[in-house]
């Protein structure tokens, strides 16, 4: 059997402090540094009497005052050797060694030559209860990190990882959450939601001419006249009848709008262009043989007046014959008759041109003959559809029947 390995020291005398030769060779022999002087990390070491560093030769504990400052708690030596490397020869788990701590074939060793809680003095029983205790914290460190991932369950039941349990402590509903962004449903609006709406078409030229405008009844407007741009080429055969279309100034009447119910009214084949005996045309210079005149009510009567004709008794047109002027009364155009009604705009306006032009044609005024018939365009339709005892319906064309 071969010889054990255990050692025999003698104690050492101090020794002047000599850095780093000093402190390693303080080391090898189990002693710790001079509390007094520097160590590796800046801090002093502190020594307890009785406590995990033991007591080494240079360990004397001063006497702790009530001016004394507290103590600040460091590891405990075993649990800094337990992670320092190998264990010291001649330990319990040592081959070289014996379970009391002697040298197979040697004797023991003095507790004298050792420092007390030196490395070589640990006995095996101590590293092994170290080694549980390393064991022990690093067990709860574990099960903190799993409760770290536990607490940062998403609610959707993904776990996170412990650097995101990290990054967002305390309340799982924190606005850092990647599930407490927007979605489309959320406020985000989608391409079509964001998009403006169609505008709608605009009304067509039935739809306006079913409109009533207001209209100041006892209106007198400034007395000047601007011709509708542009003309309206005849669009049938016949005789060629040229005219123009003035408005009065002011108005605030759609002069378009007129203008283009005067031309389809007049070459509607129910109106005097029928059976292609005439056909009319709008120019807007030149020489016209009459001008279509929408004016206000009092400018209206004044140029029947021209012809010895009084329009202010019921409000109505004209055609004023000693002039050039058929005077279609504004008022009348934009509100109608009680004879259409309100709900027959479009059919009274036609009437109305109808009616006026007919005089400029040499149509004079007729008279319904008839109960409950058409009443004949050149009836004066304006002011009533009952004349001795028969009632007629309203009616817009000189041809109704074509």
């Amino acid at each position: 059997m071969g010889t054990g390995t255990g050692r025999r020291r003698k104690p050492q005398a101090e020794e002047p402090y000599q850095g780093a030769a000093y402190q390693e060779r303080a080391r090898s022999q189990g002693a710790g540094p001079d509390p007094a002087r520097p160590v590796r990390g800046g801090h002093p070491e502190q020594r307890e009497p009785g406590g995990g560093w033991g007591a080494g030769p240079y360990a004397a504990a001063a006497p702790r005052t009530a001016q004394s400052p507290p103590r600040v708690p460091g590891p405990r030596q075993e649990f800094v050797e337990a992670f320092d490397g190998p264990p010291p020869s001649g330990g319990a788990g040592d081959p070289a060694g014996g379970p009391d701590g002697r040298a197979e074939g040697g004797a023991k060793a003095p507790d004298a030559a050792l420092p007390a809680g030196g490395r070589e003095g640990g006995s095996g029983l101590g590293r092994t209860f170290t080694g549980i205790a390393a064991a022990a914290v690093t067990t709860v460190l574990a099960f903190v990190v799993a409760g770290q991932v536990a607490d940062g369950q998403r609610r959707d039941g993904q776990a996170v990882s412990p650097v995101d349990a990290a990054m967002r402590p305390g309340d799982a509903d924190s606005v850092s959450r990647s599930d407490q962004r927007p979605t489309p449903s959320e406020g985000v609006a989608s391409p079509s939601a964001s998009a403006s709406p169609e505008k709608p078409p605009p009304p067509t030229y039935e739809e306006l001419m079913a409109l009533q405008f207001d209209l100041d009844p006892e209106l007198k407007g400034s007395g000047e006249f601007e011709a509708v741009g542009g003309t309206d080429p005849a669009p049938g055969k016949g005789r060629k009848v040229r005219y123009r279309i003035d408005v009065e100034k002011g108005l605030g009447l759609d002069s378009e709008l007129f203008a283009r119910a005067v031309q389809d009214t007049l070459n509607d084949d129910r109106s005097w262009a029928h059976d292609g005996v005439m056909t009319f045309e709008r120019i807007s210079s030149g020489q016209p043989e009459f001008v279509i005149t929408l004016a206000s009510p009092g400018t209206t009567g004044v140029w029947c007046a021209k012809s010895g004709l009084d329009t202010t008794v019921d409000n109505v047109s004209c055609d004023s014959a000693a002039t050039r002027r058929i005077m279609i009364n504004a008022w009348r155009w934009a509100q109608g008759a009680d004879t259409f009604g309100p709900d027959a705009m479009l059919a009274y306006r036609q009437m109305l041109i109808n009616h006026e032009v007919g005089h400029r044609l040499g149509h004079n005024h007729e008279t319904c003959r008839k109960q409950n018939a058409l009443a004949p365009v050149m009836q004066q339709q304006t002011k009533t559809l009952e004349i001795g005892g028969v009632t007629c319906r309203p009616n817009p064309w000189v041809y109704p029947s074509a």
